[in-house]
């Protein structure tokens, strides 16, 4: 269980869009949270994997393609 406290304007923005669509602010705030999460977990995997790049081990775009026999 998760309780936060928001904003007044906040607040208030999310009370009338619950209101104006049927949804509960709970969807909307659990729905935020999901997505935020996801752009974070997939910034900082990003972010781990630029870390380990090492640039003589990289794949040159072409010969890749050759690999895959994506050539057009």
């Amino acid at each position: 269980m998760l309780a936060l406290r928001l904003e007044p304007e906040t607040e208030e923005r999310l009370a009338a869009l619950a209101e104006r669509t049927g949804r509960t602010k709970t969807w909307y705030a659990r729905t935020a949270i999901e997505a935020y999460l996801d752009e974070m977990e997939d910034f900082f995997l990003a972010e781990a994997r630029m870390a380990a790049f090492v640039p003589g081990k990289a794949i040159p775009l072409a010969q890749l393609k050759r690999d895959l026999a994506l050539d057009d």
